[in-house]
């Protein structure tokens, strides 16, 4: 079942950055996906990896009204945040966050600290008191 998983969320990941759901983009991910190694084979628990994918399909619908946003008003402030890691990810669960935050338009994680936090980057349209 591991083995599935990871496959799984690979091909996720894949078509979420390409966009595309072509044949020959199908036959090129999973080829990739199959040729990757493999990391540690620990799984979060699986109450982690459903939220994990929830939090994808929250993520689309976000990344596209944000985007929106960005056209329509300006964005002209910025800061840098520390968000906390949760306790006891995985290194795949980490990857995950990351690609999420960086998904939608307005955030992007600028390093992951060894000591459980994430550096993000936000653009805001009015500057936090």
């Amino acid at each position: 079942m591991t083995g599935y998983l990871s496959l799984i969320l690979r091909l996720i990941i894949w078509f979420l950055l390409t966009a595309n759901l072509s044949i020959a983009n199908i036959i090129i991910g999973v080829t990739v996906a199959l040729l990757m190694p493999g990391g540690p084979k620990s799984l979060g628990a699986l109450r982690d990896w459903i939220r994990a994918f929830y939090e994808i399909i929250v993520a689309i619908p976000q990344a596209y009204v944000e985007a929106v946003e960005m056209i329509i008003y300006p964005h002209r402030y910025e800061e840098v945040t520390l968000e906390r890691v949760p306790p006891g990810r995985t290194p795949g669960l980490i990857f995950l966050d990351v690609f999420l935050i960086t998904f939608t338009p307005k955030t992007i994680v600028l390093r992951y600290r060894e000591d459980g936090w994430y550096e993000v980057h936000r653009v805001q349209r009015r500057r936090n008191p």
